[in-house]
C-alpha cells in the first residue's frame, strides 16, 4: 500500500501523465482486461500503473514478472496460486506483493461472483514486458 501511495505522490509531484493506455492482459489469460493508468521510466526501470479487471471465473494464466509488482485489491477477492501450489486469498483492501523472476510463477483467479479490480504497480527493467507466460507447475490443477 505504501508503494502505491508513494507512486501517487510521485506522479503528482513530477507531473507524470495519466493515460488511458492499451487494454489487454497477458497472453494465456481469460476474462481479464487491463489498462495503463500511468507510465514513466526512472534510470533503468520502467514504472507502470495499471488497472486490471478479472471477471468472475477469469484467470490471469500462469505467468511471472521480470520485476516486482505491488497491487491493491480495490474490489472483489483475488485467489492466487503460487509455484508450490499454495493458494492465497486476498479480499478487498489487501495489498499483494509479487517477487520477480522465473522462479516465482503464479496464477490469479476470480472465484467469486463479482469482478476483481486491482491497481497494480509494476517496476521492471527498462524495455522488458510486464509479465511472461509460464508453464503451470506439475502440482497445479488442470
Amino acid at each position: 500500500m505504501l508503494r502505491l501511495l508513494s507512486w501517487a505522490v510521485f506522479a503528482t509531484a513530477f507531473g507524470v501523465t495519466l493515460t488511458a493506455g492499451p487494454t489487454g492482459a497477458y497472453a494465456g489469460s481469460t476474462g481479464v482486461t487491463a489498462r495503463t493508468l500511468a507510465r514513466t521510466t526512472i534510470g533503468s526501470r520502467d514504472l507502470v500503473l495499471r488497472e486490471i479487471v478479472i471477471e468472475p471465473g477469469g484467470s490471469t494464466g500462469w505467468h511471472y514478472h521480470d520485476g516486482t509488482l505491488t497491487a491493491l485489491v480495490k474490489e472483489g477477492t483475488l485467489t492466487r496460486t503460487l509455484a508450490d501450489c499454495t493458494t492465497l486469498t486476498h479480499p478487498r483492501g489487501t495489498v499483494v506483493e509479487e517477487p520477480s523472476g522465473a522462479a516465482h510463477p503464479h496464477e490469479g483467479r476470480n472465484l467469486g461472483p463479482r469482478p476483481v479490480v486491482l491497481h497494480a504497480l509494476y517496476t521492471v527493467p527498462r524495455g522488458l514486458p510486464l509479465a511472461r507466460e509460464a508453464p503451470a507447475p506439475s502440482c497445479a490443477e488442470t
